[in-house]
């Protein structure tokens, strides 16, 4: 049975959509909705953007995700309103970024569509996706330092794996924004779009993706994830372990068949 429980909540601070791909599954939109603070994620909107994202990787009717803000901003940050006053020991009790970590857990593709500012919480929930679709007009940084403070959630690891060292440390030793264009060139972007089709291009994207067999998608994205957190060595265990194991699919069989007799698979996701 798929979970619709993405579809019958209400939230408050993000839009939750279905898009229709026909002969395949579909994809789920995520938008984060608090245009007067320019998307500030606060702890609210992260415990809903986690709860829809958990909610649509259960369901099975959806193969890849969208994760968006608005044209203006992606999000401009993290909601300083909730930290300005915190102590040490209240930040560590408080474990706002556990719920970072159930993002990486997620199993189904999650495609950021990045309009205007994302800039540190918003930067770094960009990177916790697996493809980033930017606008001309997005605008990326790790401004934390100009707060006495540096990234948490993330930045200094999945940034430097990205784009290397010496732009890392420049991104966030200065705290300046760069273009989509020079992360693109820098390796943090898939694909930079004309800003009136950005998000059409990444749901496009993300048609394509839920269109291909589900589990080997899935076993694939744990594949290139597993590459950042262990050695060459290791990561091709892991791979080859993964391969085998879709020789068990059915989809395998389908896929293979459907080649030899030059026809399109019917993916049954098994």
């Amino acid at each position: 049975m798929s979970e619709k429980t993405h579809l019958s909540k209400t939230y408050k601070n993000i839009l939750i959509s279905e898009t229709e791909n026909p002969g395949a599954l579909k994809v789920g939109l995520i938008q984060l909705n608090r245009p007067d603070v320019l998307n500030a994620l606060n702890i609210e909107l992260m415990i809903e953007v986690v709860e829809a994202l958990e909610s649509f990787d259960k369901d099975n009717e959806i193969g890849c995700m969208v994760l968006t803000g608005s044209a203006k901003a992606f999000a401009a940050g993290a909601d300083i309103k909730e930290m300005a006053e915190a102590t040490a020991i209240e930040m560590l009790v408080r474990d706002q970024f556990a719920r970072w970590d159930r993002i990486r857990k997620i199993k189904k593709p999650i495609i950021a569509a990045v309009s205007g500012f994302a800039l540190g919480g918003g930067c770094e929930l960009a990177m916790t996706c697996d493809i980033i679709i930017a606008a001309e007009s997005a605008k990326f940084g790790q401004p934390e330092i100009n707060l006495g403070v540096i990234p948490g959630a993330g930045g200094t690891q999945r940034l430097t794996k990205a784009i290397g060292k010496a732009r890392a440390m420049e991104m966030i030793l200065t705290g300046k924004m760069f273009g989509a264009k020079e992360m693109f060139e820098a390796g943090l972007v898939t694909k930079v779009v004309d800003s009136d089709i950005y998000l059409d291009e990444a749901l496009e994207l993300a048609r394509e993706i839920a269109s291909k067999p589900t589990i080997a998608v899935q076993l694939a994205k744990e594949c290139v994830l597993k590459s950042f957190d262990s050695t060459i060595e290791s990561g091709l265990e892991f791979e080859r372990k993964n391969f085998y194991l879709l020789f068990a699919s059915e989809d395998k069989f389908e896929g293979m068949k459907a080649f030899v007799e030059k026809r399109k698979a019917e993916w049954k996701g098994k």
